[in-house]
């Protein structure tokens, strides 16, 4: 892969950075995108440089789709990587009014969409593969989670779309469910916002298979894998990094 381009969009996030820096380490060139963290993205560019890699920050609200294909088309990508996404309130079904729910399916559900539909004809070209980062709560609902469930559910059904559609230009596409990470800042937010207390999250903790939370490296991890060659017979799926969560 020495020399290819990839796009990382959200590489200013924890999980994100941890992308960026492993694709890096493969050899990729790496262009990440960020909304609002202009620091933190780049910092994410230098993790990429300090690989030895070229790296390039793109600021751009996904939710433009014109802007989003702007950036999907500045390179001849051979991975494109959704690990972006707006803050997931957690509300009981019955507390989310249609106007919230409409603003995050834009923010998530769309955004994705317009990242992932232009990428199609890039990755044609490269014969590359995209890899969207969803949840493992499609396949386990859990209680006030659903702001998150529900537009995950259908960033995954695109990416399986995608991928029975596009094999055939020798396209992959596939999912990352990602699950509780150890001080990944969204739990942390979550806390400060009152929708989680650190009881819950300790009870969370109990309840995995594994009995600890995952770190941002584990997903980086599973990404850098789905791109590479050495999954070159994968796609269409969904691989949940959960710590058993989903069981």
């Amino acid at each position: 892969m020495d020399g290819s381009w990839a796009l990382v969009a959200g590489g200013s996030g924890g999980i994100g950075r941890a992308v960026c820096g492993a694709l890096a380490a493969d050899g990729w060139d790496v262009v990440l995108t960020y909304r609002h963290g202009a620091e933190a993205a780049a910092a994410a560019a230098g993790d990429v440089e300090a690989a030895g890699r070229r790296a390039v920050v793109a600021q751009v609200d996904l939710t433009d789709a014109a802007a989003t294909a702007s950036v999907v088309r500045s390179e001849r990508f051979g991975a494109v990587v959704y690990a972006a996404g707006p803050h997931i309130p957690m509300r009981y079904i019955s507390a989310v009014t249609p106007e919230q729910y409409r603003d995050q399916l834009l923010g998530d559900t769309v955004a994705a969409y317009n990242l992932l539909h232009p990428a199609i004809e890039v990755l044609r070209g490269t014969q590359g593969s995209m890899v969207a980062l969803v949840t493992p709560a499609v396949e386990r609902y859990s209680k006030k989670d659903m702001l998150s469930s529900a537009p995950k559910a259908s960033v995954a059904a695109t990416v399986r779309g995608i991928a029975a559609e596009e094999g055939r230009y020798g396209v992959r596409a596939n999912c990352v469910g990602v699950g509780l990470l150890e001080g990944e800042g969204m739990w942390k937010e979550l806390v400060a916002r009152g929708d989680y207390t650190d009881e819950l999250l300790a009870t969370a903790r109990a309840n995995l298979a594994l009995r600890r939370f995952g770190s941002v490296q584990d997903v980086a991890e599973v990404v850098r894998f789905l791109v590479s060659a050495r999954a070159g017979w994968i796609t269409g799926q969904t691989l949940n990094v959960d710590g058993g969560y989903a069981l």
